[in-house]
């Protein structure tokens, strides 16, 4: 990058840690239960979103049934199900670690919940490297709105356009560029080609050094 970023933001699920698989899975049997046809493109509506944000816009589907009925029966489909464990994006940790030892103030942008999110960096061994934590609770409009980006970079101190931050949904690649920040997509549930909005795609976070090199450091 031309100029090292002033802070860096990650999204969660599917950035630092592999859920996206669970949370598909969870939505596909959720939609089952009304008979929903489910394909590709009504995945990728819900991915990377709140659930809440998700139904309000599906709601015509489920005739005579709420908003906050619905989210709750998402929360009992999950619980039914046999999940594969939530691992680690390769590099996520270790990335995390290299970026806070270089003093470049870190946070967290998801669409997750506070409870997940704790325990999910928790588990990843980076909590405590992470001054600000912007979940669905924090905001009025979630991804893609520009919301929680625009948030967190206030909480931090610093101007969009000089932060930097990692997504992998289509939704989450839309807020960070709506909220001015240069963004990598992580191709662990999208395409490169579906994340071409952002301004580099990388596989994994194995592939992003710190300070950056090469491709990323031309950003």
């Amino acid at each position: 990058m031309a100029v090292t970023p002033a802070a860096v933001a990650f999204d969660l699920d599917g950035t630092l840690v592999l859920s996206e698989t669970r949370n598909r899975v969870t939505w596909a049997a959720f939609f089952a239960r009304y008979d929903i046809e489910v394909d590709e493109a009504l995945l990728t509506h819900v991915t990377g979103r709140r659930g809440h944000d998700s139904i309000s816009e599906l709601l015509h589907l489920f005739r005579g049934r709420t908003i906050e009925q619905l989210a709750a029966e998402i929360w009992e489909v999950e619980a039914e199900l046999d999940l594969p464990p939530i691992e680690p994006v390769r590099g996520a940790a270790e990335l995390v670690r290299r970026i806070a030892a270089t003093g470049t103030p870190l946070a967290v942008v998801t669409s997750a919940g506070w409870g997940y999110t704790e325990t999910a960096l928790a588990g990843l061994g980076v909590a405590e490297l992470f001054p600000v934590v912007v979940t669905a609770e924090d905001v009025h409009t979630g991804k893609p709105d520009p919301e929680g980006y625009l948030l967190a970079c206030s909480r931090l101190g610093v101007d969009p356009a000089d932060a930097l931050a990692f997504e992998d949904s289509l939704a989450g690649v839309a807020a960070v560029k709506a909220a001015g920040l240069r963004c990598i997509g992580v191709t662990t549930t999208q395409t490169a080609e579906a994340l071409s909005a952002a301004d580099a795609v990388v596989a994994d976070l194995t592939q992003v050094d710190w300070p950056p090199s090469g491709q990323l450091a031309a950003l």
